[in-house]
């Protein structure tokens, strides 16, 4: 049956549907990035808020800023918007259709009707999933990265910009001038103080520009930063299939882990829904929960993926189920990362890391070591070396995040132990693959990419112990190295 408006009553009664009028439902939010995390976590919040009676002033207006986000859009307008979500929880999976969501704009080069909704009274919060790397952020000098293309062209064309903080700025101009206060930009990103990074972004290309307009949108926005937590695999055609199975035609369904968290800080300029009532944990100390998850979860999925990629293991939960790669997992985590982890009120770092290792276990959950491994160029610097820096300052345990970086530098040459083809895998795969390619004679070299690095290539025990790694993986492969780091 093809999903629709039309079609809800027609599903069979064991798929849970929108109890609400979706009629009833007015916008309040433009979410720019609408893909699959988006719609398994902020939208099932607001769902399941919808669901009681509540937030129906506060309905999705998808967008995108990239080509490739007209494709969502063509597929999510032909079924009104409807998401079927697909639980796989190991003792069985479940189904439910939400609708929170109730339009998708024109992805346009000059992001015009992106710029007009969002500059609309109604438009109260700008949220945001545009991946790690859509931040444009200099790692030198970490903050936006002005010399961009794309940034420059948003700077001389600030009535035509091309990223979403071109966007948004353009946007607040229009609310300003209009008499109209300055919504809330909500990042749903997975980086660490991903609020402050948004309002860095957004006043620091206002103030090319406007530094007026700069000034008016940092005293009068709102950027809250949030931690956000579930494991959502990508969508091909074995997940339509699964969706079929239900006997619902959705030609972008969504699979999901049985686990949600979603952390924020209350700071918001013009309202918000009620999302504390759905189970979200309003907080003034984001930070210790963002720093448990990103340190755990996401460094911890880099530890397992490369080395999965090299040993044409296809999943994490498949990666978790071998032997040599689950103890990998544990001791890097328990004798240098779980050091630099501090306990939230209902979790210390120790559970965390049991929750975290039963989830990536999740046979039900496709997660592959492809996706997971995908933009090392962002999530290396955003997940795993902001703990090496810690290591090094505090004289910690360095050798496994070395060798979790040498298996990287590893994966970047394109080729799998078994001598099949690692596709190109990053935003920026032409350079890694030169630099991984360089570094097989000479290690070091792979440290030298100043973007990511900085200043870790001039420590001689990051170096000494990168070096060893990689070399030990050339010569005698993954498997042999990983066997020294344990001790076996």
């Amino acid at each position: 049956m093809k999903l629709s408006n039309d079609t809800l009553s027609q599903l069979p009664q064991t798929i849970g549907r929108p109890s609400y009028d979706r009629a009833e439902i007015s916008p309040g939010i433009v979410h720019i990035g609408l893909g699959n995390f988006h719609r398994a976590h902020q939208a099932w919040y607001l769902h399941a808020l919808m669901q009681r009676g509540l937030a129906m002033d506060w309905g999705i207006i998808g967008a995108g800023v990239r080509a490739a986000d007209a494709g969502m859009r063509d597929r999510l307008l032909a079924q009104d918007c409807l998401t079927t979500l697909i639980e796989l929880d190991p003792t069985g999976r479940s189904a439910e259709v939400i609708g929170p969501m109730i339009d998708f704009l024109p992805v346009e080069d000059d992001n015009a009707s992106l710029i007009r909704c969002m500059a609309g009274a109604a438009i109260r919060i700008v949220a945001l999933t545009v991946t790690e790397g859509g931040y444009y952020r200099d790692a030198q000098r970490d903050g936006l990265d002005l010399n961009h293309n794309d940034i420059q062209h948003d700077i001389a064309r600030p009535d035509r910009p091309r990223t979403v903080f071109g966007a948004i700025v353009a946007a607040q101009r229009l609310r300003r001038d209009r008499g109209l206060p300055a919504f809330t930009v909500q990042s749903c990103d997975n980086l660490q103080g991903n609020g402050q990074i948004t309002r860095a972004a957004v006043v620091t290309l206002a103030q090319q520009t406007d530094p007026e307009l700069a000034a008016w949108i940092d005293q009068t926005g709102a950027f809250p930063n949030s931690m956000v937590d579930c494991i959502v695999p990508a969508t091909g055609p074995a997940e339509i299939a699964l969706a079929r199975s239900y006997g619902i035609e959705d030609s972008a369904p969504v699979t999901h882990e049985n686990y949600r968290h979603w952390v924020i800080a209350d700071e918001f300029c013009a309202g918000r829904p009620p999302w504390d009532l759905a189970g979200a944990i309003f907080t003034d100390d984001v930070h210790g929960y963002e720093s448990m998850k990103i340190r755990v979860l996401n460094a911890g999925h880099q530890v397992l993926a490369n080395a999965g990629e090299l040993l044409s293991i296809a999943t994490i939960a498949d990666c978790m189920k071998d032997p040599l790669l689950a103890a990998f997992f544990r001791q890097v985590q328990t004798a240098e990362i779980l050091p630099h982890v501090t306990a939230v009120p209902e979790m210390a770092p120790e559970d965390y890391l049991t929750l975290i290792e039963a989830r990536f276990s999740n046979p039900e959950i496709r997660d592959t070591t492809r996706r997971v491994a995908y933009d090392g160029t962002s999530r290396h610097p955003g997940f795993v070396l902001p703990i090496l820096r810690n290591a090094v300052r505090s004289k910690g345990a360095i050798d496994g995040l070395c060798l979790v970086e040498a298996l990287w530098a590893q994966m970047c040459t394109g080729q799998r132990e078994d001598g099949s083809e690692i596709a190109p895998n990053d935003p920026d795969w032409e350079a890694r693959n030169s630099a991984a390619e360089h570094a097989q004679k000479t290690p070091e070299a792979w440290l030298q990419q100043s973007p990511i690095y900085g200043d870790l290539s001039e420590q001689q025990d990051v170096v000494a112990r990168f070096s060893y790694w990689l070399s030990m993986i050339r010569a005698q492969g993954c498997r042999a190295a990983l066997r020294e780091y344990l001790g076996h």
